[in-house]
């Protein structure tokens, strides 16, 4: 019987050998250039000629030399949240919104209006490639998988509304719509799979949503939050979901922004606190291993020429909740109009990619502590969004 007992321990043993091959896939990062727009000295955006976009795959499994191992020609943007892409928790697949497209404007320039895209990415192929296009609502924006990989739910920021998306396998399907009354721009899923968290930017307001296998409902539930919520997160324990608030309609003005934190466990859901972020946070992130957050602030980088909040980089507010309370720990300069964000998914590394200057930024991430490493990765574009299969 020995024989037997060893050849089943043998099996186990390749299984899990299996399982941590096929748990490789998830050292991907996708990354959405636009290379269309541009901000001029009296910060206002510039519309140019479509067509240079890309969706870029990043290999991480070498955690501060990432590479390239796929770059897609697809249509992307900076309009809306960073989080218009997500990753599944596998690393099979990789979505990707279109919020914009652009059209002539009559007058030799170009101006964008909502699209309504979904790309699908296969990111097991050799290299990653595009395998199909879904629809979702106008203007799809932020985005969130749930853990079990089977349904996505994508808001659509000029429908008010969400799209629930189901995911079998590589085919990602559109099911279900969900009105919410007011515009929407971010999505996060906790991480039972039961609820969701969608902002409501312009309202001042997180709507609360509640899942039942692949059924969304809406029971018009919202939470009053800070003043225009563009993102939201959830921590990885679900003991948290924190809202970077930007402030002024979204628009740069050197004021402070804010972080809102709602207490998921209570009954019902609730703010319980607001922490002090520099100007205009958008990006955000928390860590899946720690209780961690990120929140990447704009700062001035898209000020006016000569204003008086104008700065030459963008800020990381490190956020912690070891203790039971969300605090800002600390803080670390990043590049220019920095927008996506996400960690690797042991935590121990962060990712920022900067917009004006074209580049990933790698950081080393040790308990609280956030240090720039010093190591950067080149892109061929402008980076408008970043995601990893944590979000």
């Amino acid at each position: 019987m020995r024989p037997k007992r060893s050849f089943v321990a043998l099996a186990a043993a390749m299984a899990a050998l299996l399982g941590l091959s096929t748990s490789a896939y998830a050292q991907f990062l996708v990354v959405g250039d636009d290379n269309k727009i541009h901000w001029d000295d009296a910060g206002k955006p510039v519309f140019t000629e479509p067509g240079k976009d890309e969706v870029v795959i990043l290999d991480i499994k070498n955690r501060e030399a990432p590479a390239i191992v796929a770059s897609l020609p697809l249509m992307n943007t900076v309009v809306g949240p960073p989080t218009n892409l997500a990753i599944t928790p596998n690393g099979g697949l990789a979505l990707v919104a279109n919020s914009v497209i652009y059209e002539a404007n009559g007058s030799g320039g170009w101006k964008p209006v909502p699209d309504n895209k979904i790309y699908v990415i296969d990111l097991q192929a050799t290299p990653p490639k595009l395998i199909a296009t879904v629809e979702a609502g106008k203007q799809p924006s932020g985005m969130a998988i749930n853990k079990a990989g089977d349904l996505a739910l994508v808001a659509d920021r000029a429908d008010n509304a969400v799209t629930v998306l189901t995911i079998n396998g590589k085919e990602v399907k559109p099911v279900q719509t969900v009105p919410l009354g007011d515009t929407v721009s971010a999505v996060a899923i906790t991480p039972d799979g039961k609820h969701a968290l969608v902002t409501k930017h312009a309202a001042n307001k997180v709507a609360w949503l509640d899942i039942d296998g692949q059924a969304v409902t809406y029971g018009k539930n919202d939470i009053a939050v800070g003043v225009w919520p563009y993102n939201v997160e959830i921590a990885a324990d679900g003991r948290f979901a924190v809202t970077a608030n930007q402030g002024n309609g979204g628009a740069p003005d050197g004021g402070a922004g804010s972080v809102s934190v709602i207490d998921l466990k209570a009954d019902p859901p609730h703010l319980v606190d607001y922490v002090g972020v520099a100007p205009q946070p958008e990006g955000l992130a928390v860590s899946p291993t720690a209780p961690l957050a990120i929140a990447v602030a704009i700062n001035g980088t898209l000020a006016q020429k000569g204003a008086w909040f104008a700065k030459e980089n963008s800020l990381l507010d490190v956020l912690s909740w070891a203790d039971g309370q969300v605090r800002k720990v600390g803080s670390v300069m990043a590049g220019r109009l920095a927008e996506g964000i996400t960690f690797s998914p042991d935590g121990e590394y962060l990712y920022v990619g900067n917009f004006t200057d074209g580049d990933v930024q790698i950081y080393k991430v040790d308990g609280e502590q956030v240090r720039d490493t010093g190591k950067v990765l080149k892109l061929p574009g402008h980076p408008a969004s970043m995601r990893g299969s944590t979000p």
